[in-house]
């Protein structure tokens, strides 16, 4: 078989059985034993891709063993910006939900993040998204403000959940609920309300940007980076602006 044809075949099939591998391995052309390493590399890959995906689901299969199948997952994004909103999101994923390869948002790019956002709505039971402004947050204090933005994003699901895996946060809620420190990587319901509120919360900074011209808030959506604090500097806050953030405050004390 030339190489390129069995490039081909093995681009198609999961499995070699021990006659063909036995074959590959013994063809003597460089070309062939090199398609043979990089077909190990992408099953090695899947494998431990299967592996971490259901580790990631072990919370979730210990609450579907006790009958509950409406589990939420809650996740925020936006405690550390200067600027905009913080917004919280609940997801309550259907038990036979394939999400491999999901992970914490931040581990993601914004591709795989946009691409997970439909493949999350297109199995989840509900989505429900929760959002406290900044003038808010500077009224409660960020921790209080995430806090709510998470309850807005429970009380936004159509329906109501037998349990609540929650990211390192507890719910003043009448629901059974797990805290889990880095539950993002830890969790597929949280890690799937991780995506949809960081790209919620970007989609809101994009549109911020355009009212409030000058910060680009698009780019950096609102976190402290040298250009937004130089945009600070020069154009002092703007409404959405933290004002008991200590970066936002100086510059108040300053004008």
């Amino acid at each position: 078989m030339s190489i390129k044809k069995l490039e081909q075949k093995l681009s198609q099939i999961e499995n070699l059985d021990d006659e063909e591998r036995r074959a590959l391995e013994q063809d003597e052309r460089k070309g062939v034993q090199n398609l043979l390493k990089r077909w190990d590399q992408r099953q090695l890959k899947k494998r431990q891709m299967i592996e971490h995906y259901k580790k990631m689901t072990q919370f979730e299969h210990q609450l579907f063993a006790q009958g509950k199948y409406h589990i939420a997952g809650i996740d925020e994004a936006g405690r550390g910006p200067l600027a905009g909103p913080v917004v919280a999101a609940a997801v309550i994923l259907k038990p036979e939900a394939t999400l491999y390869g999901i992970n914490d948002s931040k581990q993601l790019s914004k591709k795989q993040r946009q691409q997970f956002v439909t493949m999350i709505y297109d199995q989840a039971v509900s989505v429900g998204v929760g959002i406290v402004s900044a003038c808010e947050i500077d009224k409660i204090n960020i921790y209080q403000a995430a806090k709510k933005a998470m309850e807005k994003a429970v009380d936004a699901l159509s329906v109501v959940p037998e349990h609540l895996l929650i990211d390192a946060m507890t719910l003043p809620i009448n629901i059974p609920q797990t805290s889990i420190v880095k539950g993002d990587a830890k969790s597929i319901s949280i890690a799937a309300a991780s995506i949809i509120a960081k790209e919620e919360r970007d989609r809101m900074m994009t549109e911020l940007d355009g009212i409030y011209p000058g910060y680009d808030f698009a780019s950096h959506a609102g976190y402290g980076t040298k250009n937004h604090l130089a945009a600070l500097e020069e154009l002092g806050p703007c409404p959405e602006h933290r004002r008991s953030f200590a970066p936002v405050q100086l510059k108040n004390i300053n004008s």
